[in-house]
């Protein structure tokens, strides 16, 4: 991104290519059949060598016009920002071409001071003196009256996204959508790479397990960007949750991005969009180790490498050595040993591993995941699931995190990863397919 500061307006939209995707409710299924048709198209090329801009930096090249004279509420953290690495608030508060009435922070908050489950509150930012709106947490009738309080009349999302189903930003641009949708406000994506990819994996959520990490029937990798989920949302839940879909939804697309394109290739910066997301690395592995926040493991919190750092107290050698005899592709393990400084087993030595992917074109988060808790669950008697007394309707998170007791209850009863995740493949082709149709970008995975 270094050729950036070299490229004048005028070449930085030629490059971008017309990408922006107005979809009234009422034109929404002819949008759809147009994108699905152009993201099935092959690529002739591994990776496209021209340059990937975000949507807001094509916005901002473009004076941020999408969003003129309209009273403007932005949703977003500290992963929304512009090549210069400044956040689009304080582009546009600077630039005062865009009337900003409000920003809504969502977990960890709009500057991302907050740690996991907790947010800033509702303040004046002192730089620019916005009103910051506390939205984490907040359901569609609280949301829609910060909306209305504010007076937003179009609602910008910009955050990037780590492509798991238990990462809240996704639920949080929900949340807002029901409340844009109530309040007749039109809905503004500006779109951002998913760092897996495109392609989807994993078991679905039931209903009866959805909570704030996981609200909607979606499988646990959607392989969509926030755009494409936007576009998913409002087609597939807006009108049931909501009585209606949006009024208008558009998304400013990524250019110079495919599905099958690693984060690393995009040369776009990498800012954590949370504290415990600290490499595009920890996304890649996140969608199967997260679910060691469902057990009594350490999932590597309090270390410099969460997630990637997986083990207890009572974890040895044995665990290393039978993972790394499975050979799974894209991936190694070496036997770890490490002191969490703060969540689980604080200030404890915890053995286990940390996981080295090798090959990111091969590596399969999820089957990891499933592998490593079939292991842990066979050699030691003190492995169990993290158990919540405040929930005694579904205690176990790891039903939370993987949307029912099926995983928890095949692992439990002795099944091997295989068995495991063949039972989830019909639900994830239907899916698969229900998504095809919302789909914006190129690649072999889509």
């Amino acid at each position: 991104m270094t050729q950036q500061s070299n490229l004048s307006r005028r070449q930085l939209l030629t490059a971008a290519g017309a990408g922006l995707i107005i979809v009234p409710a009422s034109v929404a299924g002819a949008s759809s059949a147009g994108a699905s048709t152009r993201a099935a198209a092959p690529a002739a090329a591994p990776y496209p060598s021209r340059t990937v801009l975000t949507g807001a930096q094509r916005a901002a090249a473009d004076g941020w016009s999408a969003l003129a004279g309209q009273k403007v509420g932005i949703i977003t953290n500290p992963t929304g920002i512009l090549t210069n690495l400044r956040t689009i608030v304080d582009e546009m508060h600077e630039a005062g071409t865009v009337d900003i009435v409000g920003v809504f922070g969502p977990e960890h908050g709009f500057r991302g001071t907050a740690q996991a489950g907790d947010s800033e509150g509702t303040h004046t930012d002192p730089r620019t003196g916005l009103t910051v709106y506390d939205a984490y947490g907040a359901g569609a009738a609280k949301m829609e009256q910060l909306f209305r309080t504010a007076g937003v009349e179009t609602v910008v999302f910009d955050i990037q996204d780590a492509g798991a189903r238990f990462y809240t930003y996704i639920w949080t641009m929900y949340t807002a959508m029901r409340a844009a949708a109530a309040t007749g406000a039109r809905f503004v994506v500006l779109d951002r790479p998913n760092p897996l990819g495109g392609k989807a994996f994993g078991p679905m959520m039931t209903t009866k397990y959805t909570s704030g990490v996981g609200a909607k029937e979606i499988v646990q990798a959607h392989g969509m960007t926030v755009g494409e989920l936007a576009r998913f949302f409002d087609g597939e839940f807006l009108t049931a949750d909501a009585g209606r879909r949006l009024t208008e939804l558009s998304v400013i697309e990524v250019s110079g991005w495919r599905r099958d394109m690693p984060y690393a290739a995009t040369g776009l910066p990498w800012v954590m969009p949370s504290p415990n997301m600290p490499t595009p690395d920890t996304a890649l592995v996140y969608p199967g180790t997260g679910m060691f926040e469902g057990t009594n493991l350490s999932e590597g919190r309090g270390t410099t490498r969460p997630f990637e750092l997986i083990g207890a107290p009572y974890v040895d050698y044995r665990w290393a050595e039978r993972l790394a005899a499975l050979d799974l592709p894209g991936v190694g393990f070496r036997e770890a040993y490490f002191t969490p400084t703060f969540n689980k087993h604080l200030n404890t030595v915890c053995g286990g591993v940390q996981v080295h992917i090798t090959d990111t074109r091969t590596f399969d988060a999820i089957r990891v995941g499933v592998e490593m808790l079939v292991a842990a669950r066979a050699l030691y008697k003190d492995f169990v699931w993290r158990y919540d007394s405040y929930d005694p309707a579904r205690p176990y998170w790891i039903d939370k995190l993987t949307g029912s007791t099926r995983l928890r209850d095949q692992i439990t009863a002795g099944a091997g990863a295989d068995e495991v995740i063949g039972a989830w493949q019909a639900e994830l082709r239907e899916f698969d397919a229900r998504r095809k149709q919302y789909l914006i970008y190129r690649g072999p995975a889509a």
